[in-house]
């Protein structure tokens, strides 16, 4: 958190410097110390500490200075930051405009020019003051804010960056600046002009309505790699990725991750993970991940991300991925690790107010948003489960919307017993969403019934979709063959001929456990056909795989 700051306004370069250097000497330590040259580069300093999150404790201004006077900019800035202390400089002859104008403007003090020595006309008068700001300061937030509506789906994709990638934030809805008096002096601080989302950073600057790759740039997460070759190059952050990487690198092999949106994959959205081996009291998917990033990173992985690999290729002994930014990267050996995408649900409605309403997976920025509403949940499966288990804590109501007679059929039986124990969830089976209602933001369902023959209206403004993935995996089309739903064929999942053999092979030996048809590029996790879709399952591929990366490149290197 940065220093409070004090600031001291006068015309006069002498006076002013007089003033800072006598400030500085008694609370340069505790204190940020502040310099303007008039009323109005005073208070555009106040909207940029505004902007910045940061406190102003003291606002000490000359009163005779031309444009604005001291107790003119006083009074204005008392309205970015009422709690300041606010003191008057005059001279001798301006005692009385000065007290007159004190009574109106409710400044705290006035002082009198010259104040030397100031160890007796100066520092008493600021330290009572001073102790009675910090006897009603409440330290704010220091960092990142997002300032934008709730409705806007490019605020919930800021926020969903932010929390996904764990960079703490803080969210400020727009539509509260009538009601919360910081809100609106922000608004006010950007200007008229200003639009949403707005992303407001520390050292004061901000960016509207910005992309995610520039706001990954400004807070400095790394989108281009450090080298142009690699041994080992990972596709993908979810477990299994993560997994590779971290024995990738511990084994020696000069390793990069790519990864897409943020490091966990669809694992590190979970809100909490019950049966993973170790965690007897569970473990979120967030802290999971977490702290596969801080092994990673131990062992030197250079993790790119947001980043995404838009192409594949062979050029002999290497292999060399395409980046969204036009960037190639080489290497010995590649792993494809991007896990799966949720499906969307294809009904009236929810397409147009996805990110207003309508998220995919457990979107937890949203669940202070949901609280004392009720949410609705589609999906039967452990992540739906565990998606209402978390927004239970949060929503007055939540109701889970399953196709089939029971939840028995997709989910673990310690989240049926969870659910059962909670009260305030309710599971509606032979249930779906047949239309989404609401002009800029969801406003109700249109949800049928089957096995009451009936379509209901419900108000909602929060709906969540679990309903299954599948992997998006079209940018390798024409590499690596694919099963008929796109997930990736290795090993003995290839197809052979007639005779047995493996069309376009071309190795002596038989491709690996988890070898494409490319030699050198594997692929582990939930896009591989065949896979166990499950956490463990995929660390353990990513573990795996990495001995057959050694053995591939023993022959190469």
């Amino acid at each position: 958190m940065a220093k409070p700051a004090l600031l001291c306004v006068d015309d006069d370069p002498e006076v002013l410097r007089a003033v800072e250097r006598d400030l500085r000497r008694k609370y340069g330590s505790e204190y940020r110390i502040v310099r303007a040259d008039s009323g109005q580069t005073a208070l555009d300093t106040l909207g940029q500490l505004k902007l910045r999150g940061e406190e102003a404790a003291l606002l000490l201004a000359d009163q005779r200075m031309p444009g604005m006077q001291g107790t003119e900019f006083l009074t204005l800035g008392a309205k970015v930051y009422p709690r300041a202390k606010r003191v008057l400089l005059t001279a001798y002859a301006d005692t009385s405009a000065a007290i007159e104008a004190i009574n109106s403007a409710r400044t705290d003090y006035y002082l009198l020019k010259p104040w030397s020595p100031p160890e007796q006309n100066l520092y008493p008068v600021l330290d009572d003051l001073l102790d009675d700001w910090k006897n009603e300061y409440r330290p704010g937030f220091s960092g990142i804010r997002v300032l934008g509506s709730r409705w806007s789906p490019l605020a919930h994709e800021l926020k969903d960056f932010f929390g996904r990638n764990r960079i703490p934030f803080q969210w400020l809805d727009v539509d509260s600046r009538e009601s919360d008096k910081e809100i609106g002096d922000i608004v006010s601080a950007l200007g008229p002009e200003c639009q949403y989302p707005a992303v407001l950073f520390e050292d004061g600057t901000h960016l509207v309505r910005p992309c995610i790759a520039d706001v990954a740039g400004k807070i400095g997460l790394r989108t281009s790699s450090e080298k142009p070759f690699y041994d080992f190059i990972i596709i993908g952050g979810g477990p299994a990725g993560l997994a590779a990487a971290v024995y990738g690198a511990s084994e020696g092999l000069e390793t990069v991750m790519i990864e897409r949106e943020a490091p966990g994959g669809q694992a590190g959205m979970s809100s909490r993970i019950e049966n993973y081996l170790g965690f007897p009291l569970g473990v979120s998917g967030g802290e999971l991940a977490r702290r596969a990033v801080d092994q990673a990173t131990k062992f030197e992985v250079e993790i790119l991300a947001p980043q995404e690999v838009t192409a594949l290729r062979v050029e002999g002994p290497y292999r060399v991925v395409t980046l969204s930014n036009g960037e190639t990267i080489s290497g010995h050996a590649v792993l494809i690790a991007t896990g799966l995408a949720w499906r969307s649900l294809a009904v009236p409605g929810v397409e147009r107010l996805r990110g207003a309403g309508v998220y995919y997976g457990a979107a937890m920025t949203e669940a202070d948003s949901c609280r004392d509403q009720d949410v609705f949940i589609v999906g039967g499966a452990n992540s739906a489960g565990q998606g209402a288990m978390y927004f239970s804590r949060h929503a007055r109501r939540v109701v889970m919307l399953v196709r089939g007679p029971s939840l028995t059929a997709s989910m673990s039986q310690y989240l049926i017993d969870q659910i059962e124990h909670t009260p305030n969830i309710e599971v509606w089976t032979h249930a779906e969403v047949v239309e989404a209602h609401g002009d800029d933001h969801l406003t109700s369902l249109s949800i049928l019934r089957k096995d009451k023959g009936e379509t209901t209206v419900e108000h909602a403004t929060a709906l969540f979709i679990f309903i299954g993935a599948s992997p998006k995996t079209e940018w390798l089309s024409g590499t690596v063959p694919l099963d008929d739903k796109g997930f990736v064929l290795t090993g003995p999942n290839l197809q052979r001929d007639a005779t047995g053999k493996l069309k376009s092979w071309g190795l002596d030996r038989d491709p690996f456990l988890f070898e494409t048809l490319v030699p050198g590029v594997f692929a582990a996790g939930d896009v591989r056909h065949g896979s166990v879709k499950r956490v463990a399952s995929g660390v353990g591929e990513g573990s795996v795989v990495v001995q057959m990366v050694h053995q591939y490149l023993a022959n190469v290197k």
